[in-house]
């Protein structure tokens, strides 16, 4: 929580967080608008300014518990080309955007030319954008990755795919809780692996 964050790391945190969660929505924006759907354009969302991106509920828990999320970004279907592969190109376009960020956080590390508080900052950003991209691969809706896993399954099982429509926010919403009110997080035991492979792969570490 980060009521329990030392002040200088809070700091630091939040605005880290905030813009990694508005990049991570621009980018779901700029990829729509380049297959052709201009919704998200036409609803402002195609910038990085935090007031067109951010959800009070999803701020206020990054104020609380260190983690929140943005408005998601309108996509209309019937404007792209081919809407099954074009909708699996906009999901992934936020982890993308994310591990990109981290990508560019992890190179500066690596030149050793930061120090004290930068070079924190640059920790905190590249570590938050690698959990964000792995957290948002999870294929459980509403997370970008049951996007792309719908999008690879539902010729193959669409029954599997609409169960997993209807049940999935109940059961991400449930492993979120058993993490928050245990020392237990399901959610943590799938992502560390990969957290810790771009940690090490972009920054060393």
């Amino acid at each position: 929580m980060l009521f329990r964050t030392p002040p200088e790391v809070l700091l630091l945190l939040v605005p880290v967080l905030i813009f990694s969660l508005c990049f991570h929505e621009f980018a779901h924006a700029w990829v729509a608008y380049k297959l052709g759907d201009p919704t998200a354009k036409q609803s402002g969302r195609l910038t990085l300014n935090p007031l067109a991106h951010l959800d009070p509920m999803g701020s206020l828990m990054i104020l609380i518990i260190g983690f929140g999320y943005a408005k998601p970004v309108p996509v209309d279907a019937r404007y792209l080309k081919n809407p099954r592969t074009d909708m699996m190109k906009v999901a992934f376009a936020g982890p993308a955007a994310n591990l990109l960020l981290a990508f560019v956080g992890g190179t500066i590390i690596r030149t050793h030319i930061a120090g004290g508080s930068l070079i924190l900052m640059l920790y905190l950003f590249t570590q938050i954008n690698i959990m964000l991209a792995v957290f948002n691969m999870i294929p459980i809706p509403p997370l970008d990755g049951s996007q792309i896993f719908s999008g690879l399954m539902v010729r193959k099982n669409p029954n599997l795919v609409m169960k997993l429509q209807m049940y999935g926010p109940q059961i991400l919403f449930g492993l979120i809780l058993i993490g928050y009110l245990t020392e237990i997080s399901p959610l943590w035991w799938v992502m560390s692996p990969f957290v810790n492979f771009f940690l090490f792969l972009f920054a060393g570490i």
